[in-house]
């Protein structure tokens, strides 16, 4: 009985002492995988850039269209492209300032825009473009 009870004291020690170096091998090879993963993407990226060219307008906005009577009273009667259309309304707003002073999004219609609006006395801008559209021809 005597010579068993040191054979079960060896093996029982002997057990942590192997698992601590085989702890450590797998750690030092997995930051050695992720290095060439790394420079990988990094050098896709430079090739990924290229100059930023002129944007060209979209020729339907470019085309110009002439406002209804209502419109005209607002911006005047000359066809002009959507986009200077849209600018002549902004200025007319900013001129008589009819932009609201909390939320800077709303327009406060005088009795010019109120007609373009459709009577409506407080629009939002993105709303604004498309009740204008319905006065282009």
């Amino acid at each position: 009985m005597a010579a068993k009870k040191p054979a079960a004291k060896k093996p029982a020690a002997k057990k942590p002492a192997a698992k601590k170096p085989a702890a450590k091998k797998p750690a030092a090879k997995k930051p050695a995988a992720k290095k060439p993963a790394a420079k990988k993407p990094a050098a896709k990226k430079p090739a990924a850039k290229k100059p930023a060219a002129k944007r060209k307008p979209n020729a339907a906005f470019m085309k110009p269209v002439t406002p209804s009577g209502l419109l005209a009273a607002v911006i005047g009667g000359a066809p002009s492209p959507r986009t200077e259309i849209t600018k002549k309304i902004w200025d007319y707003i900013k001129k008589n300032k009819l932009q609201d002073t909390v939320n800077k999004r709303m327009i406060n219609a005088d009795e010019k825009l109120k007609a373009v609006f459709g009577g409506k006395k407080v629009v939002s801008m993105f709303e604004m473009t498309k009740l204008v559209s319905n006065h282009l021809k």
